[in-house]
């Protein structure tokens, strides 16, 4: 691992266990095992480094979505595709989803990174044009089908951090993603 991946690594640790302002770039440094000039050689400041981890974890979900989207497939096999990879992959990285969850509507993710996460899901906003173009999905604005699908996944993952038996996962994942469509479909 380099260093500025190390730096990323420690931050993202350190941010979700102890939050973002009680989180000092000199403790990073130390977790890092670099100094705080190596960190400010990366990134100008603290706010700076959260955004780039933020953007970091937007891109590793565009790949995962990217697997997930083929046209030639119906549009709810693809929501249904689309539900299921974006919850497992939070689900393997607890830590991506407790700092996105942390900082989901805080004012420190810049408006440049948040475009950045847009984009990431862009094969989304496609699926969703694609879904409204066929009566299959509501004809609701992009940005509130996202938020309701969004909230959903961001609940449900909470949800499943709160109970201690995943007793039958599987299932509930399924419903879930059940009773989202069932929500949205036209």
């Amino acid at each position: 691992m380099d260093k500025k991946e190390s730096i990323l690594q420690a931050a993202l640790t350190l941010l979700v266990e102890q939050g973002i302002h009680a989180t000092p770039v000199s403790q990073i440094a130390k977790k890092a095992g670099t100094g705080m000039g190596t960190i400010y050689n990366y990134f100008e400041n603290k706010e700076v480094l959260i955004n780039a981890i933020y953007v970091d974890i937007k891109q590793k979900e565009k790949a995962i979505l990217d697997k997930s989207f083929q046209e030639e497939m119906p549009v709810k096999v693809q929501f249904e595709h689309y539900y299921r990879s974006t919850t497992e992959f939070f689900l393997k990285n607890p830590l991506y989803f407790r700092f996105m969850d942390q900082l989901h509507a805080s004012p420190v993710i810049t408006e440049h990174s948040r475009e950045s996460g847009y984009l990431a899901i862009g094969p989304v906003v496609s699926l969703l044009h694609r879904g409204k173009e066929e009566y299959i999905i509501k004809n609701l604005p992009d940005n509130e089908l996202l938020q309701f699908i969004g909230g959903s996944i961001l609940s449900y993952l909470r949800w499943l951090g709160q109970i201690k038996e995943h007793a039958d996962q599987k299932n509930s994942l399924h419903n879930q993603m059940r009773l989202v469509w069932d929500a949205i479909k036209a």
